[in-house]
Parts: structure tokens; sequence; C-alpha cells
């Protein structure tokens, strides 16, 4: 590919700005750490019965659990850009 200087430096600024864009991310931190076990029996359920099927199941059970414990008075933590 050929530039000029121009075009070269445009490149390089776009090039950093990526990179200090990739820099800046987070990990992503799973809800639910499931077992080893877990995860592969919910990859060959999903491949059974698909994987909305599947999602759907394991949202409604833990719904159905979390609706047995008390947590009204439970302060929701502040977004990571707050913190």
């Amino acid at each position: 590919m050929k530039a000029n200087a121009a075009e070269r430096k445009k490149f390089d600024k776009a090039l950093d700005d990526i990179l200090e864009l990739f820099n800046d991310l987070e990990d992503d931190q799973p809800v639910v750490r499931f077992d080893e076990a877990i995860v592969e029996q919910i990859g060959k359920a999903k491949r059974k019965f698909g994987a909305r099927e599947v999602d759907t199941k394991i949202n409604t059970v833990v719904r159905e659990m979390l609706s047995w414990l008390d947590l009204d008075e439970v302060e929701e933590e502040p977004a990571a850009e707050e913190q």
C-alpha cells in the first residue's frame, strides 16, 4: 500500500487511537461462574434443544430461585464508570 506523509500520519494516529481503545477495555466478568461439568451439560443441552430454549429454561429457574430471597433492601452497585 502506497501512502504519502500525510496519509501515513493519519494512519498512525488512527492506529494509536485503536490501540488506546483496546488497552482501555475492561475484562468482562461473568455473572455466574459455572463448574466445567455444568458448562459441558449446558452445551449438550443447547445442541439438543437449541440455545434459545435452554437459555429460557435457565432464566426461568434462576428467576424462580431468586424470588425466594428477600432482596428488596439490597442496594444496587454503581455502574463501572461511577466507581
